[in-house]
């Protein structure tokens, strides 16, 4: 097909796919270079450009009375900004937003919105408005021949391509903006950091971003919440020109309250407010009692935290909000600018600042040659009039008789077109009052300026002098302190599960059917709760509500839950097969609840095992997880908790009346396994079932133990144990006549 055919009706047509793309990269184009990115040199997108242009045409200057913003508006939309009103007015009301601007170049009346919804603004109608102090230094040189003027939308007037700003604005105030294919997430800066980094590569050109980020630390937003990202990832940033910036909200204790004075940037604090009154309501923030807002006009930002008790960890508290909600926030960062060759680029700082320097220097430049122009053009005007002057009848004569004075003049004075009219332009009783004393001291001053310009625009060095005297005049006029301290902080860690959990004494019981519930506090005889038909206690553990309870099978394979999470022992509880997958002819037999770090003894009934940490049997699996190895025909027996290490002794007894005691040291401390032998029964006898391992224990020295055989129990302290102490793995010694047929070890309870 032809790119371009005739048509009957001579109309050229051109193929739906051409021009389908040809339409998306125009717009794609006119969204990047005139709505989503700034131009470096004013830091403007062009409706920020062209509000500023129609409110300085306006004549609302800092200095004038407020107007109301429709007017405004109306002027923007009618003459430079074709689009919507509303999208132009909340351009506008963003710039006047003292929370959002760092610097604002809009001084507002009336509601422009607040911290809690930028978005709230009154309408055009109701707010009035005009230019801050701060907004000269992006106008005051406009008359001055320093820019590029450009047709409006319908070509009836000219307007400024760019601003001819005095400072690097891009960087003070920042930018964002969503293209088409890019974006800019500009940060604001602080404008006396900026501008002595400008002096410094006017001074040192070779300087380095390193060198540079020696006086612009970070950004500066305008809230005093803390900027808390390390200074290395600082400098990277500007290396690269991206990156993020984190921060986090300012707060102290106040009468064992914490109140927060200072929200990140943008940060609503009734989102914040909702955010942890949403865990409060959810049981996951069970420290806190009360929230607070108590700002008020002297206080704009005051959130009040109240802990539930004073033994409430508040930094711990603080650092779980802080990374659970907007206290702490992230700021992507990516410098993407329209550069002075008119194209978007990610510039790192010294690229982004050279490049506005040099934008300056054409800026300066310019406005010098048009001030020498018009101060040569007066120079040669007041030699024409110093010629008047000095021959006043004659040209006085020749005006009031001549019909054509001009060529007359000219011819008569060797004067210029320029000088003859100059002086026909004044009235005769003006023309009369020519004084040459004011004539020569103008002459004499002007040829200084001339000379001053001349020597400036003829010397780099004196240029670059002039800018940095501008700079720094500037920088002392709108300066102001850094108002977002940089502290490095470590990062905010949100608390597990278990640490919101309150910490509360609790009875875990499991029946011989596997239903588990868990009864508060240690008190509690587990034999004595209800069960259901054909159902009886199992075993039982002591733990805290805010452990894990591990549950074992009989295979050897641990299950792990949170203790917390078990229903109450009021009910029959709940069946274990409901939560694990468990293999079928299982079943569960033992439950543990503890510490992570607390030690155990693990076990099997063919007289073999090893010490383990209880953080080793927690899993996340359904199917549970693999810990003891227990022999064909044996089976797990009920684990044995370590209190102490320290001269400990454990004690294994069979079911034939063997008992053996040796120290806990000489068993192997193993993650998972089959373990060692830890005391000997004739394999014979264990493969016919004849004698088995009933359990193990293990006692401190001072402790004492019981050997259950059916109802009737033998207690036995350090002392009795000696007899029996032996080398581990042998068979041990035979218990007095009346215990031979052992059905449980246990420790005595106090």
């Amino acid at each position: 097909m032809t790119d371009i055919t005739q048509s009957f009706s001579d109309h050229e047509q051109i193929p739906l796919k051409d021009y389908a793309e040809k339409a998306y990269l125009d717009y794609s184009m006119y969204v990047v270079l005139d709505r989503a990115l700034p131009n470096i040199g004013d830091g403007l997108k062009p409706v920020q450009r062209r509000i500023v242009y129609a409110m300085s045409e306006l004549g609302l200057s800092a200095t004038s009375k407020h107007k109301k913003s429709a007017r405004t508006v109306g002027d923007v939309i009618g003459k430079f900004h074709p689009h919507g009103d509303s999208a132009c007015y909340e351009a506008m009301v963003l710039m006047a937003q003292p929370f959002s601007y760092r610097y604002p170049l809009v001084d507002g009346q009336g509601n422009f919105g607040s911290p809690d919804d930028p978005k709230s603004f009154a309408a055009m109608r109701y707010t009035e408005s005009r230019l801050t102090a701060y907004a000269k230094s992006l106008l005051s040189e406009l008359g001055m021949g320093t820019v590029e003027w450009a047709p409006n939308f319908d070509g009836t007037m000219k307007e400024p391509c760019v601003l001819p700003s005095r400072l690097p604005n891009v960087l003070l105030n920042g930018s964002t903006g969503i293209a088409v294919g890019m974006s800019t997430d500009i940060p604001p800066h602080n404008l006396r950091e900026v501008v002595s980094a400008c002096v410094r590569l006017l001074e040192q050109p070779k300087a380095t971003v390193a060198d540079l980020c020696e006086h612009v630390k970070g950004p500066d937003f305008p809230t005093e919440a803390e900027i808390i990202t390390p200074s290395e990832e600082l400098a990277t940033l500007y290396e690269t020109g991206t990156g993020s910036v984190k921060m986090r909200a300012i707060w102290e204790k106040e009468n064992g309250e914490i109140v927060i004075t200072a929200l990140p940037h943008q940060v609503s604090p009734a989102k914040v407010l909702e955010q942890t009154a949403a865990q409060m309501q959810a049981k996951k923030l069970p420290m806190v009692e009360d929230l607070r807002d108590e700002s008020d006009h002297e206080n704009p930002t005051r959130l009040v935290i109240v802990p539930r008790s004073n033994r409430v960890d508040v930094e711990q508290l603080m650092n779980h909000l802080f990374a659970t909600t907007d206290l702490e926030r992230n700021y992507r960062v990516n410098l993407n600018i329209i550069g002075i060759n008119g194209k978007p680029q990610i510039l790192d700082l010294r690229n982004l600042l050279k490049q506005w320097l040099t934008f300056r220097m054409e800026t300066v430049t310019r406005r010098l040659n048009y001030r020498l122009d018009q101060v040569v053009d007066r120079l040669h005007i007041l030699e024409g009039l110093l010629v008047a002057y000095l021959n006043i009848d004659e040209v006085i004569y020749i005006i009031r008789h001549e019909d054509k004075p001009k060529p007359v003049l000219m011819k008569r004075f060797d004067l210029t077109g320029t000088q003859a009219e100059s002086i026909l332009e004044l009235k005769l009783r003006h023309l009369a009052k020519l004084e040459e004393m004011k004539i020569r001291d103008e002459q004499d001053m002007l040829a200084d300026e001339r000379d001053g310009l001349e020597k400036i625009l003829g010397s780099k060095s004196r240029l670059k002098t002039l800018i940095k005297k501008e700079l720094l005049a500037d920088a002392e006029k709108y300066g102001d302190d850094r108002r977002s301290v940089l502290v490095e902080r470590g990062a905010a860690q949100a608390l597990k599960e278990e640490d919101l959990v309150p910490s509360e004494p609790s009875t875990i019981v499991l029946s011989k059917s596997g239903w588990v519930r868990a009864a508060k506090g240690h008190e509690i005889d587990p034999t004595s709760l209800n069960y259901k038909a054909g159902d009886e206690f199992q075993h039982s553990a002591r733990g805290r509500s805010n452990e894990q309870a591990v549950f074992m099978d009989s295979r050897g394979r641990a299950y792990t839950l949170a203790a917390h999470t078990l229903p109450s022992a009021r009910s029959l509880g709940e069946p274990l097969s409901s939560r694990f997958n468990i293999q079928p002819g299982e079943h569960f037999m033992w439950t543990i609840c503890g510490a992570s770090d607390r030690k155990i003894v693990l076990a099997s009934s063919f007289g073999y095992g090893f010490v383990t940490k209880l953080g080793n049997l927690h899993g996340r699996m359904k199917a549970g997880k693999a810990v003891l190895t227990v022999p064909a025909g044996a089976a797990p027996l009920c684990p044995a908790m370590v209190e102490t290490t320290e001269d400990a002794t454990i004690v294994c007894a069979t079911s034939d009346g063997y008992l053996l005691a040796f120290p806990l040291s000489d068993v192997p401390e193993l993650g998972k396994g089959k373990g060692n032998k830890l005391i000997n029964v004739p394999p014979k006898r264990l493969k016919g079932g004849e004698e088995f391992v009933v359990g193990v224990t293990v006692m401190a020295p001072k402790q004492e133990i019981l050997v259950w055989a059916g109802q009737r129990y033998l207690r036995m302290g350090a002392k009795d144990i000696e007899h029996f102490r032996g080398e581990r793995a042998k068979r041990g010694r035979k218990l007095p006549r009346g215990f031979q047929r052992v059905t449980k070890i246990e420790l005595a309870e106090d």
